[in-house]
């Protein structure tokens, strides 16, 4: 029998809702902050009227429910996949109001496109617009990129409700140290040091490059929180290809490496287990996966000749797969050399590299190298229990963080993710051609809309359809919830408002 919801239930999920966006007029108080620093005032009041949105709405989703109790884990699972949709709608206004976009659609498309650290973007005359809205933009990416729970639990948001399944349902199924509000601020502190180092490091590249100082903070601030927190967008229309720093691409580089690493790792790294990292499946498999990409996406471009010398052919492919991977999605590689230049072998090689992302537990989105690793593993055992004898039982071991047994369990958690991914994958790619766009350009774009990459060949634009963009919308949000807890989370709602059969009396 499927779960269902009580109307307690809902009570209790509006109230952590309404604590959520009031989390939410917290946030939009740094982009106010910046608008009232520079003297930018129309952006300023626009901020003003969010944060009392806000505050409304979270005041009256709190007031469902003055005094829940903690949140059970079909509970915690609603209140962490409707967060990400409260968030992009309501984090949307201020963007709408700065005249940058054609529509609500297209401000509510960024909203998402920057909560799940996406980086696909529909503004319009970006070059020109105010620093408090950039600071927004890159504000809900850092937020959502250390993820929006986890932030919450770091600052003690819940209260009572603290508890692993509220931390799980956000994808980390992995505990840091014993107690989850201290997983939770060491990611968030973690996170926070490696930003500031990102940004001073960054912000002298800009002003290496000849920006004035308060530009190239700005600028070092923003790439680096993208960077770190693999979102992927820039204040430039030209995005990174702006910058032309081949120091600034390998700090950013670096940076995206540090947000693709199980924050598991980096703890042990920490604690000076170093064993542990190059032991981990993980990182083999994340070392094996882009070696082999990073070889043919060399040749593929050696043939297309793109690049006239060879160091800027390396920088350039080095840089493209790092970023794909990741699912950062900064491109070095031009829409026009995307759609016309590069053979049609480099498109599919990126769309498989978009498809791994980085490591489970860290900030990056698509099928993550564990699932991977694990699979592979249970192949290897398979294939082994073939050739073994009938009265032979193996059990099969691998490493993360110490030795641990390949359940049955395991396999088939990864074999579903990997199909629904499949799916998702499939069914946007066929809506995409049917709006009339090419094959891979439709691959390419699918690909990267259902893995929270942000890469794109030109497809993702404000031209596009609306219904495309209501289905890109939908595909950030179920990526960045790696589809099953969404799907469980429709199942339940559904299941909960559909009337009873009534048994007839014989």
């Amino acid at each position: 029998m499927w779960q269902k919801f009580s109307f307690y239930d809902f009570r209790v999920i509006a109230h952590y809702l309404g604590v959520l966006m009031m989390f939410l007029a917290a946030a939009e108080c740094v982009p106010f902050v910046v608008a009232v620093v520079l003297g930018e005032w129309q952006p300023a009041s626009h901020y003003l009227f969010g944060i009392g949105v806000a505050i409304i709405v979270g005041s009256l989703l709190r007031l469902i429910l003055p005094s829940p109790g903690k949140l059970t884990p079909k509970q915690a699972l609603a209140v962490t996949g409707f967060a990400w949709l409260a968030l992009a709608l309501l984090g949307s206004i201020p963007l709408y109001m700065s005249g940058h976009y054609g529509s609500m659609l297209d401000a509510v498309f960024e909203g998402m496109s920057a909560w799940t650290t996406t980086g696909c973007s529909l503004v319009q005359d970006i070059d020109h617009m105010s620093i408090a809205d950039n600071t927004w933009r890159f504000t809900m990416q850092c937020i959502g990129g250390q993820g929006v729970v986890v932030i919450a639990l770091s600052l003690g948001l819940f209260g009572r409700a603290v508890d692993s399944s509220l931390y799980s349902s956000e994808g980390r199924s992995e505990h840091v140290i014993p107690n989850i509000m201290q997983t939770a601020r060491f990611i968030v502190r973690f996170s926070m040091a490696t930003i500031v180092i990102g940004t001073i490091l960054t912000t002298a590249a800009c002003l290496f490059i000849g920006m004035a100082p308060v530009r190239a903070f700005f600028n070092g601030l923003w790439l680096a929180v993208a960077s770190f927190n693999t979102g992927g967008m820039t204040s430039m229309s030209t995005g990174i290809i702006y910058y032309h720093c081949a120091p600034l691409e390998i700090v950013i580089m670096v940076l995206i490496l540090l947000g693709s690493i199980n924050f598991t790792l980096h703890i042990e790294v920490w604690k000076g287990h170093i064993e542990h990292f190059f032991r981990d499946i993980e990182i083999r498999t994340l070392f094996v996966w882009l070696s082999v990409i990073l070889v043919a996406f060399v040749a593929t471009l050696c043939t297309a000749k793109v690049y006239d010398d060879l160091p800027t052919l390396l920088r350039r492919a080095v840089f493209t797969v790092v970023s794909a991977f990741s699912s950062t999605g900064f491109q070095t590689i031009s829409v026009n050399q995307m759609t016309t230049v590069i053979s049609s072998g480099a498109l599919l090689i990126i769309i498989f590299c978009m498809a791994v992302g980085g490591s489970a537990g860290s900030t990056t989105g698509g099928i993550k190298v564990l699932r991977i690793g694990v699979l592979v593993k249970e192949l290897v055992a398979y294939i082994k229990d073939l050739l073994a004898p009938a009265s032979a039982r193996q059990v099969v071991m691998y490493y993360h963080v110490g030795r641990r047994p390949l359940s049955h369990d395991l396999v088939r958690a990864n074999l579903v993710v990997l199909l629904l991914y499949g799916v998702a994958f499939l069914i946007t790619t066929i809506v995409t051609v049917t709006f009339g766009y090419a094959a891979a350009p439709s691959m390419f774009e699918s690909v990267s809309m259902v893995s929270n990459i942000g890469m794109s060949c030109g497809i993702t634009q404000p031209g596009m359809p609306d219904p495309l963009k209501v289905l890109y919308i939908v595909d950030m949000w179920a990526g960045r919830l790696e589809y099953v807890t969404l799907i469980a989370l429709l199942v339940s709602i559904i299941a909960s408002i559909r009337p009873k059969r009534r048994v007839r009396a014989r």
